[in-house]
């Protein structure tokens, strides 16, 4: 059974627990007679469900923070994840279900930060695909920001680790190669080595791999990396 067909037959609510368990067992219905086949928790394809049923929830939630939800932030969640055809229907039954309100989304997000805390990489990764979906609409609002900055502390992410974050996704600076870095520009040559060395060793989509997370998700590390390495690269041209 696929990823997307485990999900929406709600297969793994009771094998996860916590919030997420929860939410896929009252969408389980006919697929309760699956729970005792499925993994224990911890397992890579569990955390793989944990954290795709995290950004469902999450960007249902947060696309609803704002009093409304668009046809682009949904249309950004499916660029998001490239949901096969036959499946968009059910996906979309649990997207709606979740962005019934944007209440209750802190226990999701702790759930998660869990199951990910030795690994920061998808944690981050996970925070980037919810700045895609506040963005479709054109514009953030303060709500949305609000959102995803209280995720970006459940996921104990550090004050320069928003910045970061935030200012690659929505700063007028966004793409200064010292922002991608998350470092200042007057940091010594080591310093910022040191830093571009940790990003990537934190950001490699091998960690992804490893983990079982989508390929949507390592596709998307991918792209990070190149741009973590290509603002190294600007970074030691701009001072040779």
């Amino acid at each position: 059974m696929s990823i997307w067909g485990k999900i929406v037959g709600g297969a793994a609510g009771f094998a996860l627990g916590g919030p997420i368990g929860a939410f896929l067992g009252a969408m389980a219905g006919h697929a309760v007679d699956r729970l005792r086949s499925e993994p224990e928790e911890g397992t890579d394809n569990t955390k793989q469900i944990t954290f795709t049923i995290g950004v469902i929830v999450l960007g249902a939630k947060m696309a609803k923070a704002d009093g409304v939800v668009t046809k682009d932030e949904v249309a950004a969640f499916k660029q998001v994840f490239r949901i096969p055809p036959e499946e968009m229907k059910n996906v979309g039954r649990l997207f709606d279900r979740a962005r019934q309100d944007a209440e209750g989304f802190e226990p999701y997000a702790h759930q998660i930060n869990r199951t990910f805390k030795d690994n920061p990489a998808v944690l981050e990764e996970l925070l980037n695909g919810l700045f895609h979906i506040a963005k479709a609409d054109g514009t953030v609002s303060p709500e949305e920001v609000v959102f995803l900055q209280r995720v970006a502390e459940i996921f104990d992410f550090s004050d320069v680790q928003w910045d970061r974050l935030h200012a690659s996704n929505l700063g007028p600076d966004k793409c200064d190669p010292y922002r991608i870095l998350g470092v200042q520009r007057d940091d010594s040559d080591k310093d910022v080595k040191a830093a571009h060395r940790k990003l990537v060793i934190e950001n490699h989509p091998d960690k992804l791999v490893a983990q079982g997370m989508p390929q949507e998700f390592v596709d998307l590390a991918n792209e990070k990396l190149a741009a973590i390495n290509a603002a190294y690269d600007q970074i030691k041209q701009l001072r040779s």
